[in-house]
């Protein structure tokens, strides 16, 4: 058959390539016996096409049903599907046939089958794979004859990764894909979509026809329609029965769009979103401005020696910010890389002391001079006293000693 006569038949409007794409892969796997998982989001239209599928197919004289798995309470949806014997629960008051065994030689259709419970899903693998069934309270294998059409409007691979689907089943399902796309998808069909709707709830109501203007119909057909042909055609019976000017305003469909949906196709503002915790959020920022200030300091302390040789009296006049920055920074010193290494805190008496990894050895050897220089000077000044001496230098009592044995004072 082809296309346009499909469209006809079955009452679909619309000629996205999308759209098309979807009524062919249909129509080809109609006359075999696979499997068929449909796809798409609530409201794009499954149904119709699983309509498609058994009506082209060997079984259309045979019975079909359209099953909403999700409606179907947990505890009873084995005995929905594969039927009960007498006694076998309480309130089993009688035997019950199952859809498996009503609709013999004709197609299932199972909706929203990601939320099947996975006890369920064990018996229906073997329903496709074997054609055989245990009603629930009973030992006896049943037969059955049934072609089985599944939808879903969530990711069913997701849901095999996540455990709630099992993945056998997947694979046995999804042997022939077909995915119907969103309305957002299929902008060029939106407004053919309404006028057939307005046309036919007008004819149903015996209302004037609607008209949109220009302003209306952009709106329309950029709208990101979340509930799809469905949301579209219920907008379109209200504004058929509730509005008297039948030229319709952009504005008027604006207050016939759901405010929590958004009014456009760009992203719709999330009302649930975990919120992030206040107190680490500030704690964070704190230390990334602490940090901040830090290396501030750092840059302008290495740019003065650079600059002048030594430390500038801002720095000289505040040793606390030396020693911090000796404490807390640890700056590389590889050969050549023309980076600097703190060797000890300093004070307000003592030349910041660094060594340059890219200086001549001659420059290391006048610090090491220097250094010694400022020890004996100390040891001097304080006549021996080794404590009062490592204070006037800024250093332990301990690295004087240290330093006293190196450099053999």
């Amino acid at each position: 058959m082809e296309l346009q006569e499909i469209k006809q038949r079955f009452g679909i409007i619309g000629n996205s390539p999308l759209l098309n794409r979807a009524i062919i892969i249909a129509n080809q796997v109609a006359p075999t016996d696979i499997s068929v998982l449909i796809t798409g989001e609530s409201g794009s239209g499954k149904e119709v096409f699983s309509h498609i599928i058994h009506q082209m197919s060997p079984r259309k004289h045979g019975p079909f049903i359209a099953v909403n798995c999700g409606a179907i309470p947990e505890g009873t949806i084995d005995s929905e599907l594969f039927g009960h014997e007498k006694g076998a629960y309480t309130g089993a008051v009688g035997e019950r046939k199952g859809y498996f065994e009503t609709v013999n030689g004709g197609t299932i259709f199972l909706d929203e089958i990601a939320e099947m419970p996975l006890g369920t899903q064990a018996r229906l693998l073997r329903v496709l794979e074997s054609g055989q069934y245990i009603k629930v309270g009973s030992s006896k294998v049943e037969k059955t004859n049934v072609r089985v059409i599944a939808a879903t409007n969530v990711d069913v691979y997701e849901a095999v990764r996540n455990g709630k689907f099992r993945e056998d089943l997947y694979y046995r399902l999804n042997t022939v894909p077909l995915r119907i796309p969103p309305l957002r998808e299929r902008k060029e069909d939106v407004y053919l979509l309404f006028r057939k709707f307005t046309a036919d709830f007008t004819d149903k109501y015996r209302t004037p026809p609607i008209q949109l203007d220009e302003e209306a119909q952009k709106l329309l057909v950029n709208y990101s329609w979340p509930g799809n042909v469905r949301q579209l055609k219920n907008m379109a019976e209200q504004l058929a029965v509730l509005e008297t000017d039948r030229l319709i305003t952009a504005q008027v469909i604006l207050n016939y769009i759901p405010p929590e949906a958004g009014r456009s196709n760009l992203p719709m503002r999330m009302e649930n979103q975990p919120k992030e915790d206040i107190s680490e959020r500030d704690i964070l920022y704190k230390v990334l401005f602490d940090m901040k200030r830090d290396m501030v300091e750092l840059k302008k302390l290495v740019a003065d020696i650079i600059e002048h040789g030594g430390v500038s009296a801002s720095y000289a006049n505040n040793p606390q910010t030396l020693n911090q920055l000796y404490r807390d920074i640890e700056l590389p010193g590889n050969a050549g890389d023309g980076q600097f290494t703190i060797q000890q805190p300093v004070n307000s008496n003592v030349p910041f002391n660094i060594t340059h990894d890219a200086e001549e050895v001659e420059e290391s050897l006048s610090l090491i001079e220097k250094e010694s220089d400022l020890i004996r000077k100390a040891l001097k000044k304080h006549k021996g006293k080794r404590k009062l001496a490592a204070n006037e230098l800024g250093i332990s009592e301990r690295t004087l000693y240290r330093k006293i044995k190196e450099l053999n004072l």
